[in-house]
C-alpha cells in the first residue's frame, strides 16, 4: 500500500520517485535485517523518528515511510505516544494456503529444526475418520506421530493417518526427513489438494507429554484432509502448535465488487 501511494503521488517525476523509494526502501531493509537478527529485540522500542532521521541523515518523512513498510509487513506495532514496538517475528509461520511439508516450511523460514518419530504403526481407521466419510470402518491406516523441535524447543506435534493401501509401510528414517518427499519422490504419489481447519483448543495430556508448553493452557491446531491428483483421499493430519511460536501468514488481495 505505501509503495503504491508513493508511486501514485510522484508518477510524473520518475527521477525524484526513484530517489525517494531508493532511500526509504533501503532503510526499511536495514531495519528489517536488524529486527530479524535480534539487534532490535521483540517487545523493545525502535529508536524514535528523530533519532533514526539523524542516524540515516534523511528527513522524518523518509523514516515514516520506512516505518510504515515495517508496520505493514508485521515487524512493528505503533502505539501513539510511545513509539514503534518490535514484534516477535521469530514465531514459526505457517501459510494458510498451499500444501507444504514441514521440511519445506523449515527451509522457507530458515529455522533450526529436527524431527523425532514417536509412533509409526498400523491401526484400524478411528471412528472420527469413518464419521467424516474419509475411510471405511476397519480400513488399515498407518498412524504416524512426530515431534518437531524448533530452535531447541519441542513446539509442534504432528499426527497423521495415512492410507496403508496407498503406501504400504513407512520407513521411519525417511519420514523423519520428510513425509511428502517420501510419498512423492519415492512412491510417485501426486499430492494435489487438501481442506484445512484451524482452531485454538485446550491442551491435551498428549500435548503436555510431547510439547514444551511453558505454562500455556491452549494449543493451535490445524487439521487437514489431503487428496491425490485423482481426487482420492490419501491422509489426514492434525498439527498441534504451541501458541506463542505459531501464526498463520497469507497474502490477501481485495477483489473488485464492481458490476459492469
Amino acid at each position: 500500500m505505501i509503495l503504491y501511494r508513493i508511486m501514485l503521488k510522484y508518477r510524473h517525476n520518475y527521477l525524484f520517485l526513484g530517489e525517494i523509494m531508493n532511500k526509504f526502501f533501503k532503510i526499511y531493509l536495514e531495519l528489517r535485517e536488524k529486527i530479524e537478527n535480534r539487534q532490535y529485540r521483540s517487545n523493545s522500542l525502535l529508536p524514535s523518528e528523530n533519532e533514526l532521521a539523524r542516524e540515516y541523515d534523511v528527513s522524518r518523512e523518509t523514516i515514516r515511510k520506512a516505518l510504515l513498510l515495517l508496520l505493514e509487513n508485521g515487524y512493528i506495532h505503533k502505539i501513539q505516544g510511545k513509539g514503534s514496538i518490535v514484534l516477535d517475528v521469530h514465531r514459526y509461520r505457517l501459510p494458510v494456503t498451499g500444501l507444504l511439508s514441514f521440511k519445506e516450511r523449515r527451509q522457507f523460514q530458515d529455522v533450526e529444526a529436527t524431527t523425532k518419530v514417536i509412533v509409526n504403526e498400523e491401526v484400524e481407521a478411528p471412528d472420527f475418520l469413518v464419521r467424516l466419510g474419509l475411510v471405511k470402518r476397519g480400513e488399515k491406516l498407518i498412524y504416524l506421530v512426530r515431534q518437531r523441535i524448533v530452535d531447541g524447543e519441542a513446539v509442534i506435534l504432528d499426527k497423521d493417518y495415512i492410507r496403508k493401501s496407498a503406501i504400504g509401510e513407512l520407513p521411519t528414517d525417511r519420514v523423519e526427513e520428510s513425509l511428502y518427499e517420501y510419498l512423492e519422490n519415492d512412491l510417485g504419489i501426486k499430492i494435489s489438494y487438501g481442506n484445512k481447519d484451524f482452531k485454538i483448543e485446550p491442551v491435551s495430556e498428549e500435548d503436555s507429554t510431547y510439547i514444551d508448553l511453558n505454562g500455556h493452557k491452549h494449543i493451535a491446531v490445524l487439521r487437514s484432509d489431503v487428496y491425490t491428483e485423482g481426487t482420492d483421499f490419501l491422509h489426514y493430519t492434525e498439527s498441534r502448535h504451541r501458541v506463542d511460536k505459531f501464526h498463520f501468514s497469507e497474502f490477501a488481495r481485495r477483489k473488485s465488487n464492481r458490476i459492469n
